[in-house]
């Protein structure tokens, strides 16, 4: 145990010293925009429940909206930045059957604890105990992934595809594209249809000119409530 401990820290460690050396800025401005992230998603109460299992039952369209237009924005910006040299990223290599696989139960976990990656720290800062024995089970599953991937977990990923990106293969015409693909995504963002699970806590909470269930009598805005 003790070595797994120290196993944790020297990686904790080398994240900051990665993060430091890319050259992003100095740990306290990446720590600050960590709490800026956390101020926004807290705000759009995305780190809920009903959030992410409401898009995943196909009752709340709150998350696809906001990755579409956040994606869509973000793909434009960052393509600019790394023609301008003020950006950069590392492109991973595409290996089909793990991408499918660690989908798959990527999607199932999702679905079953309401959260992703970015949202089960903060609901774990706000005292949420189911998230907190889930991240311990991510933990575990982490470190057995590390620990048997070259005898069980690389077999099953299958061979890489390459590093391929939409800029290398369009060549000549890559702007074009990501302007495309950039407005494409933003443009689906606003298509998609409001839809919001509410659980009755969230609905006490409003304003009566503010509540989904007032507002339904008067507009068309969709709404589910859970008990």
């Amino acid at each position: 145990m003790s070595e797994y401990f120290n196993f944790v820290l020297s990686r904790t460690e080398e994240m900051f010293n990665i993060v430091q050396n890319e050259g992003h800025g100095s740990f306290w401005l990446v720590f600050l925009i960590g709490i800026v992230f956390g101020g926004i998603i807290q705000y759009t109460r995305v780190d809920k429940f009903e959030k992410i299992a409401g898009f995943a039952m196909g009752k709340d369209t709150i998350i696809p909206k906001m990755l579409f237009l956040a994606i869509g924005i973000t793909s434009i910006a960052l393509y600019f930045e790394i023609k301008m040299g003020y950006a950069s990223f590392h492109v991973k290599p595409m290996i089909l059957s793990g991408l499918i696989i660690g989908g798959i139960i990527f999607g199932i976990g999702m679905a079953i604890m309401g959260k992703c990656p970015g949202t089960g720290p903060i609901s774990i800062a706000e005292g949420r105990v189911d998230v907190a024995v889930g991240a311990v089970g991510g933990i575990f599953a982490g470190w057995i992934f590390t620990k048997y991937y070259d005898v069980i977990f690389k077999p099953l990923m299958g061979p890489s595809l390459g590093k391929e990106t939409l800029i290398s293969v369009a060549g000549e015409s890559a702007t074009m594209w990501v302007f495309i693909y950039g407005i494409a995504l933003i443009l689906i963002a606003i298509i998609i249809p409001k839809m919001e699970l509410f659980d009755e806590g969230d609905i006490e909470k409003l304003d009566d000119a503010d509540r989904p269930d007032i507002k339904a009598a008067k507009d068309d805005e969709k709404f589910e409530v859970v008990k």
